[in-house]
């Protein structure tokens, strides 16, 4: 290339990260057990971008998905370009040295494939393997976790690679933070390994729109060195198909060449397979938990979660949706729309605004066992209820307060100030009473959820078991941080239940409520077809065999046909009208 080829392709570089990579950079393929060009492959160029484009980044990743590879390519391309006026200082911070130092040797080896009309030159100032510099003032340095470490060094970019696996704590996690520099990067980079203190509690956050980290999630089936003979079996347990592949029929199988006719298999109960990966299955020694974590990216607690592990997965993979719409700053999802003739219940967990806990509004449709909306934020009592008027007036939905403090006494009296009706009020809307009862209007609101905080918690754990659909993934998270402590349900140390508390009310309450209500139903449907068949033989009788007085079902004299009229008209809603 002559002098202005070569400054416009420099300035492509420059400006195309994926492209320069490609281009000019080759990877060892261990599928291949050779040097190769560096083709990123979607997901890995839109993590890339990622990391171009936001400051805060966290990737989460499936074993061998080239991700640390991919991060260092891109660091080298980074140093290269960076302006002598402003040099980058990467820090790679890990569990051990060794595994820093690691990554930063990968850098080196990218440094040095660049065309030298490109390359910068290594400094003999700082030159090992985990510290080295370039001569346009750029460097990067390895380091474990310790916070002496970070003394003395102020980077522009920091890497943690596999951060799940990084022992320190808080105050690590703090001096990090400190120590960057104005409008610095940071990447988390980690397969996962169970609810630790700093990988999980960053990604837990940005699902809850927490922080401002953006994340980029790898998966092994969009891979295609390992998806060459991909085929799509429906199991629950993709390791038990391996162990026991002759137990399964044909037509529980789909094959690559038919894949192009299908859509959102995993929702539809299907699990990825290759020679890939039963190959590392094997490698795992067919540990269920292993597999999960290390190859499906699956956050796993404890054996104390009140949910266990495995049905945390299913709904992931099965039932999990992003919402259709959001609202309310994009705290509000709604995943589905209200329907004519079915019954929602709305379950309300309220917070004073300004704490750590928060307002969770939770929509069910108990009809179809299904989470139809979601609110979480930090609001407080009188804004709650109202989103709760104007979103529970939305669902015609029976509403539910947590009335075990103030906060959600304050949130029921404000509903009632703005005259909604339907209002769960305990003790007082028994079955046959569903509806508003002029008696309750001195009473508050709500349940007292600590009363029968054991019962309500079962309700929502036989509720799962029993195919309700979870669509939310901050729910999901929640659940995933859910275990008994001293045998008592509650959320983990600095983690959250606020929307498991919502949804726990709506499905107690529609439990002990609705299915005793649909004993009553019955009842009086029965009654009320009674009545109009008696009806209809009175009025085609002779005159003379009719009786003196027309008479209701209850067999007593007056006005009942037009009582019973407003009797159906007030309960049509029971009986598939809309409320």
């Amino acid at each position: 290339m002559d002098q202005q080829e070569l400054i416009k392709e420099y300035a492509k570089c420059h400006q195309d990260t994926s492209y320069a990579i490609k281009t000019y950079l080759e990877t060892y393929d261990n599928t291949k057990s050779k040097y190769v060009p560096f083709v990123l492959f979607p997901e890995q160029e839109m993590m890339l971008n990622n990391f171009e484009k936001h400051n805060d980044n966290i990737t989460k990743k499936y074993r061998q998905a080239g991700v640390s590879t991919a991060t260092a390519a891109w660091v080298s391309k980074r140093l290269q370009f960076a302006s002598k006026n402003r040099p980058e200082k990467i820090l790679v911070i890990a569990n051990k040295l060794d595994t820093a130092s690691e990554f930063a040797n990968k850098v080196r080896g990218f440094l040095n494939q660049w065309p030298e009309w490109i390359n910068v030159g290594f400094s003999k100032d700082k030159d090992s393997q985990k510290h080295f510099k370039l001569n346009n003032g750029c460097e990067i340095k390895a380091v474990a976790t310790s916070v002496d470490a970070l003394r003395g060094y102020t980077p522009t970019t920091l890497i943690f690679d596999e951060a799940a696996y990084i022992e320190a704590g808080d105050d690590f996690w703090a001096a990090c933070m400190a120590s960057l520099s104005t409008g610095g990067k940071v990447i988390v980079i980690s397969t996962p390994n169970g609810y630790d203190k700093i990988y999980y509690e960053i990604y837990e956050q940005s699902i809850k729109g927490l922080n401002s980290f953006v994340i980029s999630e790898l998966h092994w089936e969009n891979d295609p060195r390992f998806t060459k003979d991909i085929y799509w079996v429906k199991t629950k347990d993709i390791v038990h198909f391996i162990l026991n592949r002759e137990d399964y029929d044909e037509d529980e199988f789909i094959h690559e060449s038919e894949l192009s006719k299908f859509t959102d298999l995993k929702h539809r109960g299907y699990k990825p397979c290759s020679s890939w990966f039963e190959d590392m299955v094997k490698k795992l020694k067919y540990d269920r938990r292993r597999v999960a974590q290390e190859l499906e990216s699956a956050f796993l607690g404890s054996g104390d979660n009140v949910i266990s592990s495995e049905m945390i997965e299913k709904i992931k993979n099965e039932d999990i949706r992003d919402p259709e719409e959001m609202f309310v700053g994009n705290q509000m999802w709604i995943w589905e729309k209200p329907v004519e003739g079915h019954r929602y219940i709305l379950g309300c967990d309220v917070s004073r605004g300004d704490s750590e806990d928060f307002t969770s509004i939770v929509i069910i449709d108990f009809d179809e066992r299904l989470q139809v909306a979601e609110y979480l934020g930090k609001i407080p009592p009188d804004l709650a209820a109202d989103i709760i008027y104007k979103w529970g007036g939305m669902y015609n939905a029976y509403v539910v307060t947590d009335i075990t403090g103030g906060m959600g006494v304050a949130t029921s009296r404000k509903l009632q100030e703005l005259g909604y009706k339907d209002l769960y009020v305990e003790g007082v809307n028994t079955a046959d009473k569903w509806k508003y009862n002029p008696n309750a209007a001195n009473k508050v609101p709500g349940l007292a959820f600590n009363n029968k905080r054991v019962q309500i918690i079962s309700a929502f754990e036989e509720a799962l078991r029993h195919k309700f659909i979870v669509r939310s993934k901050r729910l999901l998270n929640e659940m995933s941080t859910f275990v008994y402590i001293n045998g008592r349900p509650d959320h983990m140390k600095g983690k959250h239940d606020d929307l498991i508390m919502a949804l726990a009310m709506a499905l107690y309450v529609g439990e002990h409520s609705f299915t005793d209500l649909n004993k009553a139903n019955d009842l009086t449907k029965a009654m009320l077809d009674g009545w109009a068949t008696s009806s209809s033989v009175e009025t085609s009788e002779p005159e003379h065999r009719r009786p003196a007085q027309n008479r209701g079902i209850f067999g007593q004299p007056g006005n009942e046909n037009n009582d019973m009229k407003q009797l159906y008209k007030d309960n049509a809603w029971l009986f598939g009208k809309f409320r």
